[in-house]
């Protein structure tokens, strides 16, 4: 008897890339400002065709994937959103540079049997922790 791979471990036939997080916030403008200005993203998009509906795209320096904020569009609750990770290169240059940019972020820390523990870790392992106004959790983590 032969076992044929099952369609989830073959190969896609098409690339599927993440283009889009929504972020759920109670005050678009005020997520704008905090995602420019404070974290350094890109605007994009700012469109509002009318009172009731808005969305701000914002994308990571260096990122192919974007967030959206907005208003009329997202059905979550502000800062249900836990767990978002940007991953960086130097993670001690991307922590000096978003707290200089007045961004409240935790000091560097890493993970070390079943604890959390001050300063850079080993591959993959040193985090810096933020969230944005309405609580939503951001992972700062240096590439191994």
């Amino acid at each position: 008897m032969t076992c044929s791979p099952s369609s989830a471990s073959r190969s896609p036939e098409m690339d599927y890339k993440l283009e889009l997080v929504p972020i759920p916030v109670s005050d678009v403008d005020r997520a704008k400002a905090f995602y420019s200005e404070r974290v350094g993203f890109a605007i994009d998009v700012d469109h509002q065709p009318n009172e009731e509906f808005r969305i701000v795209q914002l994308t990571p320096p260096g990122s192919g994937c974007s967030i959206m904020v907005g208003k009329g569009a997202i059905k979550t609750a502000p800062g249900s959103v836990q767990g978002l990770q940007l991953v960086v290169e130097d993670i001690e240059a991307a922590h000096a540079e978003l707290t200089a940019r007045g961004l409240d972020i935790s000091p560097i820390r890493h993970f070390e049997d079943g604890e959390w523990f001050d300063g850079k870790g080993g591959r993959w392992n040193s985090f810096a922790f933020f969230d944005d106004p309405d609580g939503n959790g951001w992972a700062l983590q240096e590439r191994g």
